[in-house]
């Protein structure tokens, strides 16, 4: 059963299967373990970014393909929820019909700039790529009465989903239940869901020409592989779950604008993150999403205690100052990389290897 749900990928070191539990558990029973609003936040951005890294991964780390129009395939997803349910109302079925039509566009666009761009170096790709992203981000800020201009789209979901909607009057685990709680258990659902479709991808056949296209593309299409098709393939695929991943940031914000779900930093942050959890793996953009956003949104809380406790020593007070939380996560990516330069889940790989020999 277990082999069936990793598709036989397993995490080959003890340490790293221990860390992906403890993850697990950890998003599982985060509105329980972690309570409060920031807290469960965080979370919810996690199974978000962990969907939309993997995804990536799939491009980047599978196909050695590199895009930069990730994120727009991302926003079409959020656009797609919002746009619709703000037209139909806050329904099932405007979410249906928001996320289908999401999924079409997605489709197309990917399809279009796979077949016409794929063919060239990946350079040239990459930039192709950038310049779409940009035009697609100026064309949603510019269509106002679509997409909300700049102020973007704020809209209401079913209210089974609602932090209004509370079926029980006496909380559970001395947790309320209501909508927002359910929400984030979908949320959960689809992202466990869309990781193990992933992993059952990357390890079929399909996912073996890929690795092959990545490590030798010419010797890959000399023994009869049509490797345009394959990595047009794996960009469409690679679209289709990002769209997905773009869908859960807005049902979560019940929000969306260009800075929220096209931006370029949230593009910068797939790579970074990619980078920290491991490439060519989908267990690195669970262990990466968790490091990168647990990090970015409690750093600024430690280096605030860190410069209360050392206010004896001003030198060393400003520089733990919360508002150079920046920089000291820039370091911590530089020790990252030096120390774990083919990723966490690499690095756990390669010692567990050792270890057995």
């Amino acid at each position: 059963m277990l082999n069936r749900l990793l598709s036989g990928d397993y995490p080959r070191s003890k340490l790293l299967a221990a860390v992906l539990l403890a993850i697990f558990f950890a998003l599982a029973l985060a509105p329980f373990l972690f309570p409060g609003v920031k807290a469960l936040s965080v979370a919810a951005k996690v199974l978000i970014f962990v969907v939309l890294v993997a995804s990536f991964d799939l491009l980047l780390g599978y196909t050695g393909i590199v895009s930069f129009a990730h994120t727009m395939f991302f926003g079409i997803g959020a656009y797609g929820i919002a746009v619709a349910t703000t037209r139909l109302g806050p329904t099932w079925t405007a979410l249906g019909v928001g996320l289908g039509g999401a999924l079409l566009l997605s489709l197309l666009l990917s399809l279009a700039v796979g077949l016409f761009s794929l063919r060239v170096r990946a350079i040239f790709f990459a930039m192709i790529t950038l310049a779409v992203a940009s035009a697609f981000q100026t064309l949603a800020s510019q269509l106002s009465d679509i997409t909300g201009g700049e102020d973007g789209l704020t809209f209401k979901v079913p209210a089974v989903l609602s932090p209004s909607f509370e079926p029980f009057d006496e909380p559970f685990l001395g947790v309320a239940i209501d909508g927002r709680l359910i929400c984030y258990y979908l949320l959960f659902v689809l992202a466990v869901a869309l990781v193990l479709a992933l992993l059952r991808i990357v390890n079929s056949p399909f996912g073996r020409v890929l690795q092959a296209i990545r490590e030798n593309e010419f010797r890959a299409e000399a023994i009869g592989y049509r490797v345009v098709v394959y990595r047009t393939t794996s960009s469409v695929l690679s679209a289709l779950f990002a769209t997905m991943a773009g869908a859960m940031l807005a049902l979560w914000l019940r929000y969306n604008g260009p800075d929220t779900s096209l931006s370029f930093e949230i593009m910068m942050d797939c790579l970074l993150i990619v980078v920290i959890g491991g490439m060519g793996t989908i267990y690195g953009s669970v262990i990466g999403a968790v490091l990168f956003l647990v990090a970015q949104s409690y750093l600024q809380d430690l280096l605030r205690l860190g410069s209360e406790a050392a206010a004896s020593l001003p030198w060393l007070s400003a520089l733990l100052s919360p508002d150079r939380w920046l920089l000291w996560l820039g370091v911590l990516f530089v020790l990252s990389v030096y120390y774990f330069p083919t990723g966490v889940v690499g690095r756990l790989r390669m010692g567990a290897l050792r270890r057995a020999g």
